[in-house]
């Protein structure tokens, strides 16, 4: 199974690390190219605005097709820029996603926090860096995990087919749940096509 990871900016290293981990073939993916060879891909944090400058109208162009027909998974950045509606300011993206993001809701860098989370149920722990906050889901949206108790949780995890998003950095944590997921989903978009 060969993973790639948008290799324009963020921390994309750390992502490449845990899904070798994971036993995973990662390829860093700078060319739009490149997204022919593989089988998933993985958009990291960042800043959003400058992968879209990064990417261009060309770039952009070929990850909307590859979010369409492959399994994709957006952390922070990446969930801005799959998201179908983005606050704080506006922002068009790829529109995989009915869900609406307000970017740096978190707060700024010096606001970055570890907190306990809940995914698929069990506890977690998730690193926010400048992240968004999911305000809105669709209704073909899962939450897949959660932030908060009560009145305050919220989604930080959320799925709809073969399309991932996390408001946090998984790749932060020393947990490799989540990657996991993300690869378990890859893999059965694999065997379904076969």
């Amino acid at each position: 199974m060969k993973i790639g990871v948008l290799a324009l900016q963020g921390d994309f290293d750390a992502h490449r690390r845990r899904l070798e981990e994971l036993g995973a073939e990662v390829v860093l993916v700078k060319k739009p190219e490149q997204l022919d060879a593989i089988d998933g891909l993985i958009i990291p944090g960042g800043e959003s605005g400058t992968f879209l400058k990064l990417l261009g109208e060309d770039g952009l162009a070929k990850l909307k097709d590859f979010v369409r027909v492959k399994p994709t998974f957006g952390t922070c950045a990446g969930c801005i820029l799959l998201a179908a509606e983005v606050e704080n300011p506006k922002q068009t993206g790829l529109g995989a996603l009915d869900i609406t993001v307000r970017r740096n809701a978190y707060g700024r860098q010096i606001d970055s926090s570890i907190r306990e989370g809940r995914f698929l149920g069990e506890p977690v722990e998730m690193v926010f860096i400048r992240a968004p906050k999911i305000e809105r889901t669709g209704k073909d949206v899962e939450v897949i995990a959660t932030e908060g108790s009560g009145e305050d949780m919220v989604p930080v995890l959320v799925r709809k087919g073969n399309t991932l998003a996390a408001t946090f950095h998984p790749e932060l944590s020393d947990d490799r749940r989540i990657h996991q997921y993300f690869l378990d989903l890859v893999e059965n978009w694999k065997r379904s096509r076969e």
